[in-house]
């Protein structure tokens, strides 16, 4: 059973927290994270973008000159594709990039992201976290005693004063517990979650 220091806001350790072994130790499956995170992206996309073909662009009814005698390459519409304010070749159309991910898998990679977390050391659990004020200045002074300056901060429950105390701190991301994903705990060097957050989390995947 993993086991980590339990740290306050000054960097200072201040207990033990023992992890859940199948939530926090499990066996981390690289394939199943690569799809969550590529199925994540792709369903972040708008699909909106649109193109006119040849066909729908207005204009270009009649052949621009005669077949044949003029010299010129043949030609049937201003409106083809090699033309200025021609049509686009294959023109992209709205469509929908939405991929599904069977709930046990997003549940293997949520515990393979988190296991990584662990397994290199980049996992830092607060007693607990509260800024009477929103203070940039008291976030910035806690993440550098943490020495964790790419970081995503996990809290339990959505805390106003914490989220905009660090909103403003380059390279640094808030989360509430309820909106962790496994491509914002790829993307980032340091998870900074609470005890209260951890023991939600291993309410669910335990």
């Amino acid at each position: 059973m993993p086991t980590l220091g339990l740290l306050n806001k000054e960097g200072q350790k201040v207990g033990d927290i023992q992890l859940n072994e199948s939530v926090f130790a499990a066996e981390i499956n690289e394939a199943v994270l690569h799809q969550v995170v590529v199925a994540q992206l792709a369903n972040k996309r708008q699909g909106t973008q649109s193109a006119k073909t040849r066909s729908e662009v207005r204009g270009g009814g009649i052949k621009p000159w005669r077949q044949k005698g003029t010299g010129r390459a043949r030609q049937g519409s201003i409106r083809a594709p090699q033309w200025i304010k021609g049509g686009i070749v294959f023109a992209p159309k709205p469509r929908d990039y939405r991929m599904s991910i069977p709930k046990s898998m997003r549940a293997v990679a949520m515990k393979s992201a988190l296991s990584s977390k662990v397994a290199d050391n980049n996992m830092l659990v607060l007693e607990s976290l509260e800024f009477e004020a929103p203070k940039t200045k008291e976030a910035i002074k806690m993440l550098n005693a943490l020495e964790a300056k790419k970081a995503l901060v996990v809290t339990a429950e959505s805390n106003e004063n914490v989220y905009k105390s660090v909103r403003n701190v380059p390279g640094v991301e808030v989360c509430p517990l309820n909106n962790i994903n496994v491509y914002d705990l790829l993307k980032f060097e340091k998870l900074i979650i609470t005890k209260e957050a951890i023991e939600k989390i291993e309410e669910v995947y335990a």
